[in-house]
């Protein structure tokens, strides 16, 4: 008997991660009869963590359905915002760790793995503490033991922190985590924190803040206007208000 037919069309958005010849359209393939949408999708390249819907003739089917023979399958990317019962949490692989200084800058729980403790741990803390896994590395996304994750797009960092603040919507709180630990911050004397500062930063600058975590001091120095730039711009694009979908 033959090999089931099936027709597949990717969203714009999900090119990326096909060969040439699907981005042109509808195109053919054959299953091999048993295996699910999800596991067809997977094995053309993309991760199921950025699909949305997925339709078989205009219907809404879930990853476990098993393509019949004439189907047509249209694969949707992930709706921005993604919706999400709490406020989103991060995970963020060794490489990403410009944007999660971004991330923590503007108050957003970003927990980071440096050095390097391998696709599987990264895996496991994301589902023991149901955190989403941001990364670059597609094979990682495919991890079954995840709990969430998303394939970040950019290698830029500017362009990554906006990808993930339209995608997850979550709530920005500047100023109040530490961008080291990502311990949260409380205001301090500048006569609890001296022992970290230099005598021309003690002389020159009088509000504090200290991880409650680390401890690490914080202090508006030279670098300031260039983290205001960046808080600013996030806060005009995407607001300080959380857009959490009631569960």
């Amino acid at each position: 008997m033959d090999r089931p037919q099936i027709w597949l069309d990717f969203a714009p958005e999900l090119h990326l991660f096909v060969s040439a010849p699907r981005r042109a359209g509808r195109t053919s393939l054959r299953t091999d009869g048993t295996s699910t949408l999800g596991h067809v999708v997977e094995s053309l390249g993309v991760p199921l963590t950025e699909v949305g819907a997925l339709l078989v003739d205009g219907q809404a089917v879930p990853e476990a359905h098993v393509p019949a023979d004439g189907e047509h399958v249209a694969v949707h990317a992930v709706t921005r915002p993604q919706p999400s019962p709490t406020p989103p949490r991060f995970l963020l692989d060794v490489h990403l760790g410009t944007l999660t200084r971004r991330l923590r800058l503007l108050g957003v729980d970003a927990a980071y793995e440096n050095p390097d403790i391998g696709d599987a741990a990264l895996a496991a803390r994301s589902a023991a503490e149901q955190r989403v896994l941001l990364s670059r590395d597609r094979g990682l996304l495919r991890r079954r033991e995840l709990w969430a994750g998303a394939y970040v797009y950019s290698h830029r960092p500017a362009e990554q922190l906006r990808d993930v603040l339209s995608r997850f919507a979550p709530p920005l709180a500047p100023w109040s985590r530490c961008t080291t630990c990502n311990g949260t911050l409380r205001a301090v004397t500048k006569t609890s924190v001296r022992e970290q500062l230099r005598d021309g930063t003690e002389r020159s600058y009088d509000a504090f803040a200290q991880c409650t975590d680390c401890g690490q001091a914080y202090w508006r120095g030279a670098h300031h206007a260039r983290l205001e730039a960046i808080v600013t711009e996030a806060v005009r694009d995407f607001g300080t208000e959380s857009r959490v979908i009631p569960g």
